[in-house]
């Protein structure tokens, strides 16, 4: 079990958490007092995507959030590099379109 101190709280860390879960997709829904993110595992040639996690926000809390977020993804990609998001690749046409057979 670790421990950290940061902010004058003390916080704890056990091993099964501290392995963290893999996501590559990332659900987030809210309501007037609260923002739900759900974590997903989204596999090839897989028809359903598993959460694997949901946190429950406060608005100020996700605010605070999406701006931690920002400045760790500036401090990154000033010391390591631009972070890239591909473009996904166009997928086939999906059926007729009106007027097609």
């Amino acid at each position: 079990m670790a421990e950290m101190q940061q902010y004058g709280v003390e916080i704890e860390l056990d091993a099964q958490v501290a392995e963290g879960i893999y996501s590559n997709l990332v659900l987030i829904t809210h309501s007037t007092s609260e923002f739900i993110i759900d974590f997903a595992n989204v596999m090839p040639g897989m028809p359903k995507a598993r959460i694997k996690s949901r946190v429950v926000l406060t608005p100020e809390h996700a605010k605070r959030l999406l701006r931690t977020l920002q400045e760790n993804i500036v401090h990154y990609e000033s010391s390591i590099g631009k972070i890239e998001i591909p473009m996904p690749a166009p997928g086939p046409k999906a059926g007729p379109k009106m007027g097609e057979a």
